[in-house]
């Protein structure tokens, strides 16, 4: 089996401070944006291309009921330590063909969607995770680097599978624990009916 990539990433992953969400002000910042998009008390959302767990934890400290999918083994060690104590089904797969036949109420991906071979195919798999009335929710971004998707490319993407409720521009520090220079958004959208 070919090693994933990812798991040499994630014994350092954390130290950025949007991944670790380690310092208060950064995790406020997410905990601000993220918890008002859920559209319940107790939201089922699955994270797909969790990471390390941050922003499952966040929403499970929340009061979720949070599924996180990931395909390196080694971030999703990070990840159930990270969560000691709380209820969180983390499972090993891709994000683009999730582990499971359960339907939620929130899909939320964090700087994934750049990265798969087939973005169209993988948003269409996404909205058939959605239950009634649910919502996607990706954070993306293009980065200085040049990789990423740009907002524009996003929202056609998503429109040609479901209708986007809000895009927001997310270029204020706190979110990222330093000023960036690039384009990072967040786009919430429902499945057309």
């Amino acid at each position: 089996m070919t090693p994933n990539p990812w798991d040499a990433e994630a014994a350092t992953f954390d130290d950025q401070p949007d991944h670790g969400l380690k310092d208060p002000a950064v995790r406020a910042a997410w905990a601000e944006l993220l918890l008002p998009l859920m559209p319940a008390a107790r939201t089922k959302v699955v994270d797909l291309g969790c990471g390390t767990g941050s922003l499952a934890v966040l929403l499970a400290e929340a009061g979720h009921d949070v599924c996180g999918v990931d395909l390196s083994s080694c971030m999703l060690d990070v990840a159930r330590k990270k969560a000691a104590g709380l209820d969180i089904d983390f499972r090993q797969g891709d994000a683009a063909d999730p582990p499971t036949t359960r339907t939620y109420d929130v899909v939320l991906v964090r700087h994934v969607l750049w990265a798969l071979p087939d973005p169209a195919g993988t948003v269409a798999r996404w909205f058939g995770l959605l239950g009634p009335g649910g919502r996607l929710i990706l954070v993306e971004g293009r980065w200085f680097t040049g990789a990423g998707i740009g907002a524009d490319e996003c929202r056609e993407l998503v429109e040609a599978r479901g209708t986007v409720v809000e895009l927001r521009m997310l270029d204020d520090p706190r979110w990222w624990g330093k000023p960036i220079d690039d384009q990072r958004f967040l786009l919430v959208a429902r499945p057309n009916e």
